[in-house]
């Protein structure tokens, strides 16, 4: 038996106890310039990832939602308004720095009641089995400790026929593209990191992370072992992000 078991921190191998100390110290040092970096980053095609995400749910009036890792509010600003008036979102996340930006961005857009914010380790959410219609992460499950365990998770919150959405990065499905959306990654955005956020060892982790998360197939996979059915993912921009789907049975 490992009495002191490991796992990454992007490339480097890190006690498993440490993870989420050091995820939160990221996201705690970025968090003021995190919208302009991702922007930037992106040239803002992860807004239009967002949006393609959100459109795929079946989300009616009266649906209660969980937005797993989703301190900066994006998705649950998409998805308020096809709530119209009626149910709840629960914006959960680690860091409270981030559900304190969500709530100001939120705010300003005069979206209050209907929305939760609440603190807490994704792999130990505590909420009842079968509470919620849809579970959302977006751009946050690669940073966690135990992905599987997040999955589980989620769909153990989800009522019986609930849906489960995944937006993450992913594994570029162009290969010709590989060397210059590597050249891009790992030469450009640790210095915009470095030049805009005064942080270039939080992007180069960022970036890292990237590149452990599972592939398409891989992560898919992952959510049938778990229990959910009509599993299916769509690349978007050639790969570099994908939306994994499933339905809770």
């Amino acid at each position: 038996m490992n009495t002191n078991p490991t796992t990454h921190f992007g490339f480097t191998e890190i006690p498993t106890a440490e993870k989420m100390t050091r995820v939160r110290q990221v996201f705690d040092s970025v968090v003021d310039k995190y919208d302009l970096m991702n922007d930037l980053m992106s040239l803002g095609i992860h807004r239009l990832w967002k949006r393609y995400a959100i459109r795929r749910l079946r989300l009616r009036p009266g649906h209660h939602i969980l937005d797993v890792a989703g301190g900066t509010g994006d998705l649950t600003r998409l998805m308020y308004p096809r709530l119209q008036g009626s149910g709840r979102i629960v914006v959960y996340d680690i860091n409270d720095n981030m559900l304190n930006l969500g709530r100001s961005k939120l705010m300003d857009r005069g979206i209050v009641s209907g929305v939760e914010w609440v603190q807490g380790n994704a792999e130990e959410l505590p909420f009842a089995n079968n509470t919620f219609n849809i579970a959302t992460i977006g751009f946050g499950i690669r940073n966690c400790t135990q992905i599987e365990v997040v999955v589980q998770e989620m769909i153990r919150t989800l009522k019986p026929g609930g849906e489960f959405l995944c937006l993450e990065f992913s594994k570029m499905a162009i290969s010709l593209l590989q060397p210059l959306y590597d050249t891009y990654s790992f030469n450009v955005l640790p210095r915009l990191g470095s030049w805009i956020a005064n942080d270039r060892d939080s992007y180069q982790y960022l970036v890292e992370s990237i590149r452990q998360f599972p592939d398409q197939q891989t992560f898919a996979s992952l959510m049938q072992q778990h229990g959910l059915s009509g599993v299916r993912y769509h690349n978007l921009s050639g790969g570099i992000a994908a939306v994994h789907h499933g339905w809770k049975a």
